[in-house]
Order: structure tokens, then C-alpha cells, then sequence
């Protein structure tokens, strides 16, 4: 068993798995609303309610990764771009 050696700057260099918090977001927004529309059709107003908030919370959160994702390969990397040191803390 091989052991990477660890650098301990970790925390500086990694990277947000933006690219699936998109997908989780995209799941999570199709669910809520088909949630939303089912529980209304059944007469259920409070389930349907919050499946309504939910809905908006991952919408919310969908155009946040949306905005990060588009700030460009500084805040998040593609995979052929190596991780940058970290800045000297002098």
C-alpha cells in the first residue's frame, strides 16, 4: 500500500466539487418541484408548502454554483489545470 506524502497545504490547494454540487442541484430542483406540484394536486397544502420553499433554497443555491462555475478556472480548476501553491504567508 503507497501513502501520498501530505504537504499541509491541503486546505489552500484543493479544489470545490462544484461540477456536482451543479448536478446535485439540478436533481434536488426536479424533485422539489415535482414534489411541490403532487402535493398540490393531492390537497395536501402544508407538504406542498415545503417542498415550495425547498425548491426555492435549491434554486438559490443552483444560481450560486451557477455564479461560481463562471467566475472562470482560478475558482474552479478543470481537471488539466494543476493545483497553484499556496501564497506565502510572510
Amino acid at each position: 500500500m503507497t501513502l501520498m506524502m501530505r504537504t499541509g497545504s491541503e486546505p489552500s490547494t484543493a479544489r470545490s466539487p462544484l461540477r456536482m454540487r451543479f448536478w446535485f442541484s439540478v436533481w434536488g430542483l426536479v424533485w422539489a418541484a415535482f414534489g411541490t406540484v403532487a402535493f398540490a394536486l393531492a390537497g395536501r397544502a402544508g407538504w406542498a408548502v415545503a417542498c415550495g420553499v425547498l425548491l426555492v433554497v435549491v434554486a438559490a443555491d443552483l444560481a450560486w454554483v451557477v455564479h461560481r462555475i463562471r467566475q472562470g478556472p482560478h475558482y474552479q480548476p478543470g481537471r488539466d489545470i494543476p493545483p497553484y501553491d499556496p501564497p506565502d504567508a510572510s
